[in-house]
């Protein structure tokens, strides 16, 4: 996977929910849109980058979204 790539995809799909005026909800319609949009292993490749590197290349929203996205599973 193109880690750089989903990055900027994650970071792009949190300027869209970034303008919601709740921020709960937002969060947790990133994580649904990356659950939902994103294949198994683009989400694992992710999860996997974020272990390994830290996440602070990502806004602090996707940040929070992947939290989520991991406790999913």
């Amino acid at each position: 996977m193109n880690i750089p790539n989903l990055i900027k995809m994650a970071n792009q799909i949190g300027a869209f929910f970034e303008a919601m005026p709740n921020h709960e909800q937002a969060v947790k319609d990133i994580a649904a849109h990356i659950q939902r949009s994103w294949d198994p292993r683009m989400r694992a490749a992710m999860l996997q980058h974020i272990g390994d590197a830290g996440d602070v290349e990502l806004s602090p929203m996707v940040r929070e979204a992947f939290l989520l996205v991991k406790k999913a599973g």
